[in-house]
């Protein structure tokens, strides 16, 4: 089923693309880069975000056929359009040295096991947490924000040699993180359903 654009999301869009070229960014990458400067009206973004067109390329057709998409926090559930989203963060308990959102993690992987979508908009802690287990993930979208833990968080996602969505900056945040994963929801299957 097509997506219907509505006009302002159009004009949106045509503004975003006249203030910045991202005519040299592949397919995939460009429709991330550019869903994630739109959700945040950040040109930025555009040299922050750090990602590989291959591993996008691969959670992009694992999205497509079904892999489930796990969010750390429900602002992240929300902001995902035309998906559901395990999020467990309700369930989850700190204590022993673990914070909510970490112990949450934990649960998601429990439920869904390996291959799903990892979608980290808002804790650095549930992206630590994510690498210390053995989730062999189609995508880890890491755009935790904040000052504590952050950037350093996002740093440890690109070196574990997952594959990755993230930033170098300490912003980001769950508006961000649900528009990278919308950017490979919309993105179409085929060439010609492209906009």
């Amino acid at each position: 089923m097509n997506r219907v654009v509505h006009p302002i999301e159009r004009e949106s869009f045509r503004r975003l693309r006249a203030r910045l070229d991202t005519s040299h960014f592949p397919p995939l990458t460009r429709a991330v880069v550019e869903r994630v400067v739109h959700s945040a009206a950040d040109l930025e973004y555009a040299s922050d975000l750090v990602m590989d067109e291959g591993g996008l390329a691969k959670a992009h057709a694992a999205l497509h056929a079904g892999a489930p998409v796990v969010v750390d926090v429900e602002m992240v559930a929300a902001g995902i359009t035309r998906r559901p989203t395990v999020c467990r963060l309700r369930d989850a308990v700190a204590g022993d040295g673990l914070t909510r959102s970490a112990h949450a993690v934990r649960l998601a992987y429990g439920e869904v096991g390996p291959g799903a979508l990892w979608v980290i908009g808002c804790a650095p802690t549930a992206l630590e947490e994510l690498l210390t287990l053995d989730v062999s993930p189609a995508l880890v979208i890491g755009l935790p924000v904040g000052f504590v833990g952050a950037a350093e968080s996002k740093a440890a996602l690109r070196e574990s040699g997952l594959p990755a969505v993230s930033n170098v900056s300490e912003k980001g945040g769950s508006a961000v993180a649900a528009a990278a994963l919308n950017a490979l929801l919309y993105h179409p299957i085929s060439p010609e359903e492209n906009l």
